[in-house]
């Protein structure tokens, strides 16, 4: 938006050109994300918890969550309002790739606010807290998938074939389905599958926050890098004209988790819920996708991965102990003491801020790997 009114201004005052570069507006993207978060935090947080909107705490979570349970949780509105107005002031707004993006986070949020919104009403019910039907929003999120595959693939954003993606480690090498109709689903299973990684990672005061922050400040550079092309062809990889615009997108979504950070960090005085886990994943899966690096996000997300491989593992092989051997042998005989990852750890002994950090530093490990891709090739 201030791209739009100030550059036709430059020929009165020259120094107004500085919005003509990415990396300027970036810089003012990530800091009124932060102070956004800083200023729409606290309101938040009174409002939520004069609601009594408060942690739903599971069956079987470690004695020292329980604590919690009086910690207001739809946190992720503050995500939300921290990242998509930044990126609205300081994005040009005739680019595609910045209304997918904002578009994707927005919808993943508002599955996640109705998912909150839900346990909040059965809890006031004196009901079970289920949220939303598990079948509603799996609907949810593969219907946007399914938009999102669609459009790309009738509407390319730049000259490259819109139903594409790269791999990591090779030069200019471009999958194109034998059947563009196949990158539909492809779509719609990264979408939804990096929205529910970012949700069963959000487990820990301030894991899932850090993490985001980190591979969104990865993607940062990728789209810089991707959307220029001296920087594309010195690199060997794909250029997109435009997508060089996801950085200011990306780096408000970094500056919005650090804001929340603040509000996240041990001991939380608030929690994202789903309306803020749900939709930062939807972010993170979007810039994959809308940069075609799908293969790369694996590379980024690996602590995300491995979260979601160990839910997948852990139940996959007590349903099948429970099948041979019965109940009582599959409980004893678990792959991990609890899952999600980070909550195995804590069964062994870590403290939770330990288990935090620690993942941390595998994020950045991952987020290393990855862009020594650039070079790797």
């Amino acid at each position: 938006m201030l791209y739009h009114f100030l550059t036709p201004l430059t020929e009165y005052w020259g120094a107004l050109r500085l919005f003509n570069y990415i990396t300027f507006r970036a810089a003012g993207a990530v800091v009124t994300a932060i102070v956004m978060a800083f200023l729409v935090g606290p309101p938040i947080i009174r409002r939520l918890r004069g609601m009594q909107i408060h942690q739903v705490i599971r069956e079987g979570t470690p004695d020292s969550h329980q604590e919690k349970k009086s910690t207001p949780t739809m946190g992720g509105l503050i995500i939300l309002l921290a990242a998509i107005v930044p990126t609205i002031l300081w994005a040009r707004l005739t680019n595609r790739y910045v209304w997918l993006a904002l578009f994707v986070t927005a919808w993943m949020g508002g599955i996640g606010f109705l998912d909150d919104y839900l346990k909040l009403k059965q809890k006031r019910e004196g009901k079970k807290n289920e949220g939303l039907v598990e079948r509603y929003k799996l609907i949810g999120q593969l219907s946007l998938g399914a938009i999102l595959g669609v459009y790309l693939w009738l509407f390319p954003l730049s000259t490259l074939p819109g139903a594409s993606t790269t791999l990591p480690f090779y030069k200019y090498i471009l999958i194109v389905p034998w059947f563009a109709w196949m990158y539909v689903p492809f779509v719609a299973f990264i979408l939804t599958g990096t929205s529910n990684a970012v949700n069963l990672t959000d487990g820990l005061d301030g894991l899932a926050s850090g993490l985001v922050a980190i591979a969104a400040g990865t993607f940062a550079l990728f789209a810089y890098l991707i959307g220029r092309i001296d920087a594309s062809q010195y690199l060997g990889i794909y250029y997109l004209r435009g997508a060089g615009e996801l950085t200011v997108f990306c780096v408000a979504l970094f500056g919005a988790c650090v804001g929340f950070l603040w509000y996240n960090a041990k001991p939380a005085q608030v929690f994202m819920g789903d309306t803020g886990a749900l939709a930062l994943g939807g972010a993170l899966g979007a810039v994959a996708i809308l940069l075609k690096s799908e293969f790369l996000l694996l590379l980024i997300g690996g602590v995300f991965v491995a979260e979601t491989l160990s839910v997948i593992v852990q139940r996959s092989v007590f349903k099948y102990r429970k099948r041979r051997h019965g109940v009582e042998y599959a409980r004893q005989h678990r792959v991990f003491l609890r899952a999600p990852l980070h909550h195995h750890f804590e069964m062994l002994g870590w403290p939770e801020t330990q288990v935090v950090v620690r993942f941390w530093i595998l994020g950045i490990f991952c987020a290393f790997i990855a862009l020594s891709t650039l070079k790797l090739r």
